[in-house]
């Protein structure tokens, strides 16, 4: 599937990671391989942002992608505040735009 992302996705990266894993984005079925974390599968569906700062709704990403800057924070199925790029996709998981 071709998206919009300018996240570049390595053809040889993983073989053993090729089953397929749905969960939901904002109510949207986004298809990610498993074993990808949430950032990495939001990134490569071409997810422009995953968190709106507090005070100014300025559109935050997945920064650092090792669990240091916290850009990455979302919603998944309730819990608040979790770091996508730490947290492996699950089949299913509901996962939400932080927005406080």
């Amino acid at each position: 599937m071709k998206t919009d992302s300018n996240f570049l996705r390595l053809d040889n990266a993983s073989q053993a990671a090729s089953q397929e894993v749905r969960f939901f984005w904002e109510g949207q079925e986004i298809s990610a391989r498993q074993g990808d974390t949430i950032a990495a599968a939001l990134l490569a569906a071409g997810i422009s942002h995953t968190r709106e700062t507090p005070v100014s709704q300025s559109a935050r990403a997945p920064f650092c992608m090792m669990g240091s800057c916290f850009e990455c924070r979302v919603e998944v199925d309730g819990e608040h505040n979790v770091q996508a790029c730490m947290r492996p996709v699950e089949s299913g998981l509901n996962v939400r735009r932080q927005r406080s």
